[in-house]
């Protein structure tokens, strides 16, 4: 069973509760014999039972406040255990607030401010009185000693605790009342009244009216990207003439549509200190620069704000390497390609800005190209000086990038560019001038000399082909005598020479290529026409016909050493085939002449006989050819008697023909032209070395 009894908590101690005896329907001189004990849940002893009167007294005053706070209702629990039988009875007190306790405020003097602009209306909350009791007891309505400026305004919150306002009613002046001394009393609603007062003053404080200035109000500052997080990029310099709270100041980022708050992701704000620090990685190719905004609003009343302007922008450092792009690149290109000529395009790139984005292009100095700025960060490549195929028939040209950082970085890249041949080069003979032999006689047809000529184009520029030009030096063209090999320059005879006729040809050859215009070259080849003995001697002097023989008269008595006479021949050969000798042919008896072996004079060899008869000799003039051919003459000399003869006048040794005179004019000649091409060659090999 549950019982259920309420007291007063100002009670005395010994106060009547409650009749157990009754309630539990026992009779009170059986309470000792069942043994009736009373068991608080709290632990506390507040009560105690009359086992005489069967009575629950109070064991000591109840505090209601203290027991259970500000709790609405307010109940202790006991437990009653009565043996014989045994049974366990519930008992629940309820302890009844009554109005002991006057309402208190937290301060017994409370000091606000209020700046002297504060327009009517404005609104000072004010601290809650506190009051133990509950219910009517508790606090039911505040009261403000009378003033001119100012009223009370209760409001009541959602749980029903009245709220104390002083609502400003007219408006201040600072200059005529600084403080307003007021009296705030709290009245509870017991009976009788309790109450409880704190005094309030105000202090009338200057406005507001300046606001955090910062200084200066546009600021930048320089940071290199690759700076750790946590580094402090700027503490901002901000200043509140104001004093206390006006003075006191928190920053925060301010963020608007024009300005979108990146920068909060990468950067942080202390509130109090406006220390800005990074708070993540920056990166200059991201982002070159932030603009920051920033708000500081003091905690005057208003608050009043200032905004600075912090411009961050980074450092570029040098952590990109160029990029080389070939945009276009033009191959083959002519070697006659004009200074100037567009190669190539090339683009370059560099993530960074500044110095370390300013990109130099560069190649080797030796090579016949140039690097020319187009427009930014664009170069074209273009010949710089003339291009020889047959010197470099193609370029690795290496272009390399070097930025300007520090330190710098370079990348560079190859690319291969071919030079296309143009007929630029004439065919060139080994030799401008030549010197050739053949035998005369020699089968038509024979080889007489290969020329020799190069070109150093290719393809058909490099095609090469021989031919003999028409000099007109003789009268014969030379195309009857020789004709060449047009692929291969090989000249030979086209009819049997002759060495009488003709001693030496120049046979003018030029050789021109394929090319479009055809480009050529000439050269000279000396052919000399070697001598064969095919000339048998001619005796000029003393002429007689062939089978005749020519009859000389000397005194009988001419003396030893007599010149008879003087065979004279000649022969149409050259050289040791035109070395004449003079010999008698032997016969069967000794003749007393003797023939001069080089001269073909003819004297007496021995004193002659008297009326000796006449003396028949053969003279035979042979030459020194191989094989020798020869001539002979036949004498018929008779010695007479008295024959005195003047040999100058008896020998009619014929003089010099012109057929001789033109022949040694013409030794003279082949002599001359001989020498001449001989210098002409040496002066060549000379500057040729």
């Amino acid at each position: 069973a549950q019982l259920r009894y309420s007291v007063p908590e100002d009670r005395e101690p010994g106060t009547s509760v409650g009749d157990l005896a009754k309630d539990l329907g026992v009779e009170v001189r059986s309470l000792a014999s069942r043994n009736l004990r009373l068991v608080s849940e709290s632990g506390q002893r507040h009560f105690q039972v009359d086992m005489a009167a069967g009575m629950l007294l109070l064991d000591s005053r109840l505090d209601r406040e203290a027991l259970c706070g500000q709790s609405p209702t307010c109940s202790l629990h006991l437990q009653l255990v009565m043996e014989n039988p045994l049974q366990l009875h519930r008992v629940e007190v309820d302890v009844l607030d009554v109005n002991d306790n006057a309402p208190q405020f937290p301060k017994p003097e409370v000091v606000l401010e209020i700046t002297e602009v504060a327009n009517p209306g404005t609104r000072l909350p004010l601290e809650v009185a506190e009051d133990p009791d509950m219910g009517s007891n508790s606090i039911s309505t505040y009261e403000l000693s009378p003033s001119q400026h100012f009223a009370l305004s209760i409001n009541v919150r959602g749980d029903g605790v009245k709220m104390p306002e002083i609502v400003l009613e007219k408006a201040l002046d600072r200059e005529k009342v600084a403080v307003h001394h007021l009296t705030l009393t709290a009245l509870d609603g017991g009976n009788p009244v309790k109450s409880g007062t704190a005094k309030v003053t105000i202090h009338v404080l200057d406005a507001n009216d300046n606001p955090p200035v910062c200084d200066p109000p546009i600021s930048k500052v320089y940071l290199e990207e690759n700076v750790p997080v946590g580094t402090l990029v700027a503490k901002l310099n901000v200043t509140d003439l104001d004093e206390g709270p006006n003075g006191d100041m928190e920053y925060s980022f301010k963020i608007s549509n024009n300005s979108p708050g990146k920068f909060t992701k990468l950067f942080s704000l202390h509130p109090r200190t406006g220390e800005i620090r990074t708070k993540d990685p920056l990166d200059y190719e991201e982002s070159s620069a932030y603009e920051i905004a920033v708000r500081v609003r003091d905690k005057g009343s208003p608050a009043m704000e200032g905004h600075c302007h912090l411009r961050v922008e980074l450092i570029d450092i040098n952590d990109n390497s160029p990029e080389i792009v070939l945009t276009s690149l033009s191959s083959p290109v002519l070697e006659d390609a004009a200074p100037g000529t567009v190669i190539a395009l090339i683009g370059v790139k560099d993530g960074d800005s500044g110095d370390n984005g300013q990109v130099r292009l560069q190649i080797a100095k030796e090579l016949p190209f140039k690097l020319v700025s187009s427009f930014k960060e664009h170069f074209s490549l273009v010949t710089n000086g003339p291009l020889d195929r047959e010197k470099a028939s193609g370029y690795n040209i290496t272009v390399r990038a070097v930025d300007s950082g520090s330190p710098q970085r370079a990348t560079q890249k190859t690319f291969y560019l071919q030079i296309a041949d143009v007929n630029d080069n004439a065919p060139n003979f080994s030799s401008p001038f030549d010197t050739a032999h053949v035998q005369e006689n020699a089968l038509p047809g024979t080889s007489v000399f290969s020329v020799s000529a190069s070109d150093p184009d290719e393809g058909s520029n490099a095609k090469l082909t021989y031919s003999i030009l028409h000099n007109g030096m003789q009268d014969v063209p030379i195309s009857t005598y020789f004709r060449i090999d047009q692929d291969n320059g090989t000249i030979y005879t086209v009819r049997a020479l002759d060495y009488e006729q003709d001693k030496v040809f120049q046979v003018p050859v030029e050789v021109k290529d394929a090319g479009s215009p055809a480009l050529s070259s000439t050269a000279v080849v000396h052919v000399f026409v070697l001598d064969e003995n095919d000339n048998a001697p001619t005796i000029v002097y003393p002429s007689v016909p062939k089978g005749s023989a020519f009859h000389q008269t000397i005194p009988a008595l001419a003396e030893p050493g007599y010149l008879v006479t003087k065979i004279v021949a000649v022969d149409a050969d050259s050289g040791h085939n035109a070395w004449l000798s003079y010999q008698l042919q032997e016969t069967a008896e000794a003749l007393p002449f003797q023939v001069e072996r080089r001269s073909g004079e003819i004297r007496v060899a021995q004193a002659l006989r008297e009326s000796e008869d006449p003396h028949r000799l053969v003279v035979e003039v042979r030459d020194n050819g191989t094989p020798s051919l020869s001539t002979s003459v036949v004498l018929v000399i008779s010695p007479e008697e008295n024959s005195v003869q003047d040999f100058s006048k008896s020998l009619d040794i014929p003089k010099s023909s012109p057929m001789d005179t033109n022949l040694t004019l013409y030794l003279i000649i082949s002599l001359v032209s001989i020498s001449l091409v001989s210098c002409v060659m040496f002066a060549v090999v000379v500057a040729r070395c």
